[in-house]
């Protein structure tokens, strides 16, 4: 920070005129004020690059650690999954089988529901028509039983008719 003021205290007199009026003393010190600020930008570069570096050694640092990690936690879910229920597999392999025929098991549910209620509208329309059947049998013997009665009440008509015709 004190180099940036002295640079800049340092261009801000190599404006003013020297009193001796000397030209050369003026590009003297122009030519020192240049080297002094290249030299300040050298010095920063120099400062930036071995923050670089040390923000780059820190991140492989932390990548080192974190891939140590990833292979400590890759070797504990082996370790895991060696402890798990040796019929693992097993019970996996009815489990699928299970959700399965769950899956086949539905649309023939859906197959059943239809057809009963297929079956139950087709029963109530059989019924249905055999109440209509039974009404027009019992009209039927209502309407032949008085035509038998009238029938029989002729044929007693006329076998009176014929007593008194003889």
């Amino acid at each position: 920070m004190q180099t940036q003021q002295l640079q800049v205290h340092k261009i801000r007199s190599s404006g003013s005129i020297n009193y001796s009026g000397s030209v050369l003393a003026m590009e003297d010190n122009d030519e020192e004020m240049s080297r002094s600020a290249l030299n300040s930008f050298r010095a920063k570069e120099e400062e930036i690059e071995k923050k670089k570096m040390e923000v780059r050694e820190k991140v492989q640092a932390h990548l080192g650690r974190v891939e140590e990690e990833t292979k400590r936690l890759a070797e504990i879910r082996e370790e895991l999954e060696a402890l798990a229920d040796p019929t693992r597999k097993e019970v996996a392999i009815v489990r699928k089988k299970i959700d399965m025929i769950n899956r086949e098991l539905k649309p023939l549910g859906m197959s059943c529901q239809k057809k009963e209620k297929e079956y139950k509208e087709a029963l109530d329309a059989f019924n249905e028509k055999n109440k209509e059947k039974a009404q027009l049998i019992t009209k039927l013997m209502e309407l032949v039983g008085e035509s038998e009665r009238q029938r029989m009440k002729k044929l007693e008509e006329l076998s009176k008719h014929i007593e008194t015709l003889q």
